[in-house]
């Protein structure tokens, strides 16, 4: 009686581990899979901070996307009960690769965080190092009795959950590559105003901050605070800010807009603007794809015959702006944003978005943009002039309807036919064997 119970407590134990790691897996696979530019970037990240930035662009976005849906099956294998042994070793290689990494993230933050959840829940280094000890800890056990784990799916079907459940996670993450992601997890997305969302509160507690400023002379280096900075002889070499009491902070705290040919700050007159104002997003104009010019130039046009303005924001200099703009015949004015803020701001380069009184009406990626079809008349006349509705509730409604349909399809199928014809092949009696003259069974 005691082994018995020993044993439903480690079946207990082992599924409730195993589905714990597999809504882990299926939640960090498919928010990375939804945003797979932005999965991109920080893994960019890791290879600056690592000294590895020679790793060529494609290679590091086919990662983002292969590790995402390497994510998101195993988690779906662990839910489902299917490919077990696969699925169990698997999450064990990862959570053996990740604790690591992790704790040397939070020893030493190269890397403000590890993105493992992308911008849909961001967590803390030593959140995450903690987070991931409880996992590795889970990912031990379902290995050293994966036997436990219970099916949802016979072997039989196993198959097909298995193909689609790549086939799904793959179309989604290049649908979300080639538009925009379908979910929006970043403060710049539909519907906020980016005045009000860089306002503090009257009242609000501000961060305590302190500033360091790195110093060199005759090869020597010192950090120092203003109260005890030495005399003229050191040379600034750099600064390092640390927080010391936190406080709020705005959900928008970077966004800053500089005329590249006057120098002029224009955040305020852009977001101001009671009027439609396009901005024409491109962190780097060097790696912008070019194959809508023709098209953005003509929104260009269009703004301009109907006194809207329109801007273009890059990070990029001054001369390859002006490559970009004799090479394509653009002449919309540029302003120069932070780079890693415009990457925020939309996952295209480049993109267009449409804003109003500050608010954020539309975002478009270079796939999507309006054309003379749709711009018939002037922005206060069309649907395109006010703020396209979004609900993200819907969106994932309609994700969770087409996988999980056609996996409940399945999973019937398997009920009903499957294990119905292995229960009436299990009833059926076996019929006698003929034995020859020796005694000796056919």
């Amino acid at each position: 009686m005691e082994t018995e119970q020993r044993h439903i407590i480690r079946r207990l134990a082992v599924n409730v581990c195993r589905f714990v790691l597999g809504a882990t897996f299926v939640f960090s696979g498919f928010v990375k899979a939804v945003d797979p530019l932005g999965f991109f970037y920080k893994i960019q990240d890791y290879l600056a901070a690592f000294g590895m930035p020679w790793v060529p662009q494609i290679l590091s976005l086919l990662t983002a996307i292969g590790l995402s849906a390497i994510e998101f099956c195993v988690g779906i294998f662990l839910l489902v009960g299917i490919r077990r042994r696969l699925a169990v070793l698997l999450a064990l290689l990862m959570m053996l690769v990740m604790t690591p990494l992790t704790l040397y993230l939070a020893l030493f933050n190269p890397v403000a965080d590890c993105g493992c959840f992308g911008d849909a829940w961001v967590l803390t280094n030593w959140q995450t190092f903690g987070k991931n000890i409880v996992l590795l800890a889970m990912a031990v056990v379902v290995y050293r009795w994966k036997a436990d784990i219970l099916r949802f799916v016979t072997p039989k079907l196993a198959w097909m959950v298995s193909m689609y459940t790549f086939l799904f996670i793959f179309v989604l993450a290049f649908y979300c590559l080639a538009n925009l992601p379908i979910l929006d997890f970043r403060p710049y997305k539909i519907g906020v105003n980016l005045k009000q969302a860089m306002e503090i509160p009257e009242g609000a507690k501000l961060s305590v901050l302190e500033t360091y400023f790195i110093l060199e002379k005759d090869g020597q280096r010192q950090e120092v605070t203003w109260d005890n900075y030495p005399d003229s002889t050191w040379t600034l070499v750099g600064t390092r800010t640390v927080e010391l009491e936190p406080g709020y902070e705005p959900p928008i705290k970077d966004f800053n807009i500089t005329s590249l040919e006057t120098g002029e700050d224009l955040t305020d007159r852009i977001l101001s603007d009671t009027g439609y104002v396009f901005l024409l997003v491109m962190p780097r104009v060097e790696n912008a794809d070019d194959s809508h010019i023709d098209l953005i130039n003509e929104i260009y046009d269009y703004s301009v015959e109907n006194g809207y303005a329109f801007y273009a924001l890059t990070s990029s200099p001054a001369e390859a702006v002006e490559f970009w703009s004799d090479r394509t015949g653009g002449e919309y004015p540029f302003g120069v944003v932070d780079d890693i803020t415009l990457k925020t701001i939309i996952r295209s380069n480049p993109g267009l978005l449409l804003l109003k009184g500050g608010a954020v009406l539309n975002k478009w990626s270079d796939n999507r943009l309006p054309d003379e079809y749709v711009l018939t008349d002037r922005l206060e006349n069309l649907p395109l002039g006010r703020q396209k509705p979004v609900d993200d509730r819907r969106t994932v409604g309609y994700v969770l309807l087409w996988f999980f349909a056609p996996l409940s399809v399945v999973i019937v199928l398997d009920v009903l036919v499957v294990r119905r014809r292995e229960r009436k092949r299990a009833r059926r009696p076996v019929p006698p064997q003929d034995k020859n003259e020796e005694g000796t069974i056919h």
